[in-house]
């Protein structure tokens, strides 16, 4: 899905947040309205209005992908893969774990110095 610059609402708004003087006089908030998809993006991640436009349309398309691939995304992708290592092993997966363990224990206590007999 190709988006356009012409399918962009783009306004600058006053930012919120610490900052203060600073914050409370520049429009360096972005605030995007993707029309096809009505996604809103507002970003305030750095002082620079120019950063901050280049990081909301970034976020746009991430959401925009997202949105079109589903479960396919790269987002969705690292998220499963978090999922599957939190996952609790079965109690065979975890015995053979633990046995392993185990030998490579062994094994390493035989890598201890050698004392000469006295």
């Amino acid at each position: 899905m190709k988006i356009l610059e012409s399918d962009l609402d783009e306004h600058f708004i006053r930012g919120s947040g610490s900052g203060g003087q600073k914050i409370n006089k520049t429009s360096s908030c972005v605030q995007l309205n993707h029309a096809p998809s009505g996604i809103e993006i507002r970003c305030q991640k750095t002082r620079s209005q120019a950063d901050n436009r280049y990081w909301a349309r970034k976020d746009l398309c991430e959401r925009i992908e997202d949105q079109v691939l589903g479960d396919k995304s790269k987002k969705q992708q690292a998220i499963e893969k978090i999922r599957r290592q939190k996952r609790r092993r079965s109690r065979r997966a975890k015995a053979k774990m633990l046995d392993a363990k185990a030998k490579q224990g062994s094994k390493k206590k035989l890598r201890g110095r050698v004392r000469p007999d006295d």
